[in-house]
Order: C-alpha cells, then structure tokens, then sequence
C-alpha cells in the first residue's frame, strides 16, 4: 500500500514537470533508508552535486529518529559520482563543496524574488 502512494506521487510529479523523477535511496548511520527524489542538480568546479528532497516525512519505523523533527525542512545535498560501469553512486560532499553548493542553491533562488 505505501509503495503504491509513493508510486502515484512520483508519477504526479513526472506528470507537472514532464521530466523523469530520480529516485534517491540513502541509508543513515543507523541502517535506516530514507527515500528522496533529486530535485535538481547543481554544478560546482566541474562536478555535479544533486539537491534531494525527503519523499515522505520519515520511513523508518522509530518515531523517535530525528527524522520526526518538524521544525526543519530538510533536503540534502551530495555529490554525484560515477561507479566503474556508469552508474551515478551519492556521496557525502566535503564540508567545502556543501559550503560552495548551497551558497550556490541561496543564489539562484535570491534571483528569483
């Protein structure tokens, strides 16, 4: 039932944007995945760095993870980097990159208001 709700979002979702929804599964320090979809990806120093946004508030099963904290929207930046066979894998930014990604991300969106 809830991968069918999550099935009818990320087709809502291609419907507006007439693009393919990316799917992103990360999984915590605790073993716990949390799934996001990429909403866009930014380019810093020639690399690509995708900003991904929480399909659902939580989906792990302990209601006291941090996931649960409503005070923050949350979304995450990680650098996209590619496996042997092509395959883009999401890592961790250094603290640098972050830095100079989400100056970036507040700059394109200062130009819009």
């Amino acid at each position: 039932m809830e991968k069918d709700i999550r099935d009818e979002e990320l087709a809502a979702m291609q419907a507006e944007g007439e693009e393919e929804v990316i799917c992103v599964i990360l999984t915590d320090e605790q073993g716990n995945e949390h799934e996001f979809y990429q909403d866009m990806v930014i380019t810093v120093d020639d690399k690509q760095f995708a900003v991904l946004v929480p399909m659902e508030d939580c989906c792990c099963e302990d209601d006291d993870c941090d996931c649960h904290d409503e005070d923050e929207d949350t979304c995450v930046i990680a650098r996209i980097d590619f496996d042997e066979n092509g395959e883009a894998v999401y890592t961790a930014p250094t603290d640098e990159e972050y830095e100079a990604v989400a100056a970036k991300y507040d700059e394109m969106f200062e130009d819009e208001e």
